[in-house]
């Protein structure tokens, strides 16, 4: 597994090892011993989360005020524009957003740490999204950053579409109410 550090910091891009052939293809999808060793991270994971969703379905910015989870995400079919946007006050990222593609043909994963807002857009008619939580659903402290704040400013792959969301997920706040 190679980890690639993003524009912030803490937001690692995993790249686990693929072994294909004419039959398919097999990949270790989640190992603590090789997490730790390509991450310099000993997390310990409590929930796994599936998620599926059509094509414009777009889910967050979803973050816990208490109980913050990190979160290890992939994609088992299909594709998404994955999105992290740094919240924490006192970081030097605060406010800035960070956004790829991870689908079932690159395997890539992402890992975010907790106190982060994360959200997805479905590229493809379909998608499988899978997570690994560090800490368990905490639906008291569940918060949700605008997918579309204009200070963040993310440059959803929209297309000139409108994206499906949730009443939950268009009622978020904006970075400066949080």
């Amino acid at each position: 597994m190679r980890a690639t550090t993003t524009a912030i910091a803490d937001v690692l891009l995993l790249e686990p090892q693929v072994f294909g052939d004419a039959r398919g293809f097999f990949l270790e999808s989640y190992n603590e011993q090789v997490f730790a060793r390509a991450t310099g991270l000993q997390v310990h994971f409590v929930q796994d989360n599936h998620s599926r969703s059509q094509r414009h379905v777009l889910r967050g910015m979803h973050f816990q005020s208490e109980n913050p989870q990190g979160k290890l995400v992939r994609v088992a079919t299909g594709a998404v524009f994955d999105v992290v946007v740094d919240i924490r006050r006192d970081s030097p990222t605060y406010g800035k957003w960070v956004g790829m593609e991870l689908s079932s043909d690159n395997q890539r994963q992402l890992w975010i740490p907790p106190g982060l807002a994360h959200g997805f857009l479905v590229l493809s008619a379909q998608a499988d999204f899978l997570y690994k939580t560090s800490a368990y659903y905490h639906p008291a402290s569940e918060r949700c950053l605008a997918w579309n704040d204009p200070q963040v400013a993310v440059r959803w792959p929209l297309q000139g579409e409108q994206p499906l969301v949730s009443a939950k997920d268009a009622a978020g706040l904006r970075l400066e109410d949080l």
